[in-house]
């Protein structure tokens, strides 16, 4: 039973800190499709600088250091068996070009 009004008491609280701190958000002059799209248009902006500056740097140290790897995991196996197999390497070589160069025509594409 205590449990109960414990539950019932976090819920309260719960919904009193939800209406307390929610904030209505309207169209100045009744067009919302205009806010929405001047929303869009200020994030615009700080979207893509965070893509650039943070998301594909992080892609390309990713493929990088999987290229490196492989390249290493090849010749080991080159060393062993004296045969190197250039599949994979060029591979990770080509999706770290494609991603180093995708920020000077991503945006174009999206129309951003």
């Amino acid at each position: 039973m205590k449990c109960n009004k414990k539950i019932l008491a976090m819920l309260l609280l719960s919904l009193l800190l939800l209406s307390l701190f929610s904030v209505s958000a309207f169209a100045a002059t009744g067009d919302v499709a205009g806010a929405v799209e001047n929303t869009w248009n200020d994030a615009k902006g700080q979207i893509k600088d965070v893509v650039n500056k943070v998301v594909f740097p992080v892609i390309d140290l990713i493929l990088a250091v999987l290229l490196f790897v492989k390249i290493a995991t090849s010749y080991m196996d080159y060393r062993k068996h004296g045969q190197f197999e250039w599949a994979p390497p060029a591979i990770l070589l080509a999706t770290l070009i494609f991603s180093l160069t995708c920020p000077l025509y991503i945006w174009d594409i999206l129309g951003m």
